[in-house]
């Protein structure tokens, strides 16, 4: 590696716990070869798998292929794949690199063949469903060439490999999402500096997306957003309105550091805090606390949701505007991309709610709280990581509701 890299790049000992791992869990899928296709889709998201694996990505338009033998060299796949990744200072990790001419599919099949598969057991990610793709994330016509290319192989969905490879992060990856917390909380102080009545909601979006970029943050990320009274729920994007007194701003913001993405949910309000939202945080602070005393390994993502709703039958008032409130736990894996387990309010699959938790797993934790009515919501939120000991957030900000231009 030159002695100044062109961009932050991991350790090789990092590579090697990765590759290890992996393949143990090949060997006891007796799994010959897998196959990682390409997919940009949901910020990038859904090439985390590849991107893991080989250290070759970054950039929205980057599609990233790897073929990842149980032994022997592993293969990425990339348009000008050795002109952008195999530059010296860009990655180390892999150097087979394959030109994939828009063909990501015909350049797998070829590096399958080189490894005598064809009669082998070949693995597939993205085949069958992950943390938040239920259909899968393959291109039809990349799993098509890879089945005519080896008609008397066996094809297999190898999604939960790499899923359960990447649950619980290294000391390495703990660095670099705590990196991301740290440009997340300075693009959050940017936010409530600028945030006052008559700013352009989309002017405000572009000052936290600047400050990102400017801090070290890749793009895409995923930014989520809404402003104005009685928000609920975010956008996929700012708007043109002007800000009010009184609105509050909601935002899911991530910064991407080496494609590892933390995330901060920290509603801002413009001039005043809404009387409502100062009692439901109260709530929501209560059941944070005592959530983070259970973010336990071996505790069920099942079990801190039916602990969410019983804290908060217990601690919501009886009387006044939060009575009756109701709550649901909000928690999703966080690191390369598509991390798990997921549940969301709508997402509440069996298999995610029933994965126990493990050491040095990372999540955005977020529960969320709404009057008896559900007209509104209260949600605060952090990365954290499982310890032995209980949750241990990555971020610095207090807990709490800001307030801007007050």
């Amino acid at each position: 590696m030159p002695a100044t890299p062109l961009v932050p790049q991991f350790s090789l000992a990092e590579r090697d716990r990765r590759w290890k791992a992996v393949r143990a869990l090949m060997r006891e899928k007796q799994i010959d070869a897998l196959v990682v296709p390409n997919n940009t889709g949901h910020s990038t998201d859904f090439q985390a798998n590849a991107r893991w694996l080989s250290h070759v990505g970054g950039g929205g338009d980057a599609d990233i292929a790897v073929v990842f033998p149980l032994e022997g060299e592993v293969a990425a796949i990339a348009n000008g794949a050795k002109q952008y990744w195999g530059r010296p200072g860009v990655q180390e990790w892999t150097t087979d690199l394959r030109e994939a001419r828009r063909n990501y599919g015909k350049a797998a099949v070829e590096k399958l063949k080189e490894l005598g598969v064809e009669r082998g057991r070949i693995g597939i990610t993205g085949l069958g469903a992950g943390p938040r793709t239920p259909m899968g994330t393959v291109l039809l016509g990349f799993y098509n060439l890879v089945r005519e290319a080896f008609p008397q192989a066996e094809l297999v969905d190898a999604s939960a490999i790499l899923e359960h490879a990447r649950y619980s992060k290294s000391a390495e990856e703990l660095m670099v999402l705590t990196r991301s917390v740290e440009i997340i909380e300075t693009a959050v102080g940017a936010e409530i500096a600028m945030a006052r009545p008559g700013v352009k909601d989309w002017d405000l979006w572009a000052e936290v997306m600047s400050t990102l970029v400017k801090n070290g943050s890749e793009l895409p990320v995923h930014c989520n957003w809404a402003s104005g009274p009685y928000t609920v729920e975010t956008l996929t994007r700012p708007t043109l309105r002007l800000l009010e007194h009184g609105d509050m701003i909601i935002n899911e913001i991530e910064a991407s550091v080496m494609g590892y993405r933390a995330q901060q949910f920290q509603p801002v309000f413009v001039g005043a805090v809404h009387p409502l939202h100062a009692e439901l945080i109260k709530i929501q602070r209560e059941i944070y606390d005592t959530l983070m005393e259970r973010l336990r390994p071996g505790v069920t993502v099942d079990e801190l949701a039916a602990l969410t709703e019983a804290t908060c039958a217990r601690v919501a008032p009886k009387t006044g505007p939060a009575a009756g409130a109701k709550a649901g736990l909000n928690m999703h894996g966080r690191g390369q991309g598509d991390d798990g387990p997921l549940v969301t309010q709508s997402q509440r699959r069996p298999e995610q709610l029933a994965v126990a938790l493990q050491e040095n797993m990372t999540f955005i934790f977020k529960p969320y709280v709404r009057p008896a009515d559900g007209h509104a919501e209260c949600s605060w939120g952090d990365t954290i990581v499982v310890t032995p000991g209980g949750g241990r957030r990555l971020g610095k900000r207090p807990h709490g509701l800001a307030v801007a231009g007050a």
